[in-house]
């Protein structure tokens, strides 16, 4: 089963429900599935290939990430709840992430591979980091790898 069905189906259940942070957690994910389709010139009745839909889903939990933070800034605690909420169903899609200490491991060795002895040079070792992360098919948190190397330093 795809992810746009998987979500279609999800989307039903919450019907069903009536489980109102559910459907409107998966309506927002079907309307950011069509406005990628739409950005990539394709119509709203093409299919969306997993990779689209991990691509948008992963977008829009950073942006349930970034509203947690400034509605506690905010002192927001009933947007908190609904945003933590919809951010938990959205994370079911999310692939699995590497662990700190793989990606630390990683670090330290991209660090001595490239000589890196100096603090402002992280933002390269982040990039190569990142780069060896992808390259063994795994999935890891961008904010987590920048604080592992910075960590290293």
């Amino acid at each position: 089963m795809t992810i746009a069905t998987e979500v279609r189906e999800n989307m039903k259940n919450a019907m069903r429900e009536k489980n109102q942070t559910a459907l409107d957690t998966y309506r927002g994910v079907l309307s950011a599935f069509t406005q990628e389709l739409g950005n990539m010139g394709k119509t709203p009745q093409d299919e969306v290939t997993d990779d689209v839909a991990l691509k948008v889903i992963l977008k829009l939990i950073k942006q349930r990430k970034d509203a947690i933070l400034q509605f506690e800034l905010g002192g927001r605690t009933d947007l908190v709840d609904e945003e933590k909420a919809q951010l938990a169903l959205l994370e079911k899609f999310q692939p699995a992430q590497m662990s700190e200490a793989d990606i630390r491991t990683i670090a330290e060795k991209k660090k001595t591979e490239l000589s890196i002895t100096d603090k402002t040079k992280t933002g390269i070792l982040t990039g190569a980091v990142m780069k060896a992360i992808s390259a063994q098919s795994a999935q890891a948190d961008g904010g987590l790898v920048k604080s592992v190397v910075e960590s290293l330093f």
